[in-house]
């Protein structure tokens, strides 16, 4: 399998990220996720999952920062402002549950751009390649993802995918 990204000077363009325009932003952050390509997925393929995470965060949050989970997609390319479309998925919990915005789905169980404080962060974004849809809920968490796919992965696709801080 393979997936695709485009970038923008090699860094993911700014309405996805740190310097997103105001209407791509839901209270100061940016919402709406960059559209991937999925090529050469496997034959039983069922569903597809995202997991999008910065391993950079460490030394500054003190975790891996989840910015997006998303599971049952369809087997297909993966539109940009997935949330505001009419494809069917199940929305995982980000990182911004655990630090600011308890209360809010529409910032905690959906895609938050990158927003790297204090240099560029390299951005790990994975595609998984399922044979089955997943026995998950909404709000579902990382390692709730990580029991769910276990025996059920055809193949996963990985790119990282440079920010700019400044």
């Amino acid at each position: 399998m393979k997936i695709d990204v485009a970038l923008d000077n090699n860094f993911i363009p700014d309405k996805y990220a740190k310097f997103a325009p105001d209407q791509y932003r839901l209270d100061d952050t940016p919402v709406v996720n960059f559209p991937i390509k999925v090529s050469d997925v496997p034959t039983g393929t069922e569903s597809l999952s995202v997991v999008f995470i910065d391993y950079d965060s460490v030394p500054v949050a003190g975790f891996v920062w989840i910015h997006w989970l998303a599971s049952n997609l369809p087997v297909d390319d993966i539109p940009e402002d997935l949330s505001h479309t009419n494809i069917s998925y199940v929305p995982g919990t980000n990182s911004q549950y655990s630090q600011y915005r308890l209360d809010n789905p529409a910032l905690t169980q959906s895609y938050t751009g990158p927003m790297p404080p204090d240099k560029t962060h390299d951005y790990t974004l994975k595609v998984f390649a399922l044979d089955t849809t997943l026995d998950l809920k909404a709000g579902y968490f990382l390692n709730d993802f990580r029991r769910a796919v276990k025996g059920h992965v055809l193949d996963t696709a990985s790119l990282d995918l440079p920010a700019r801080s400044k």
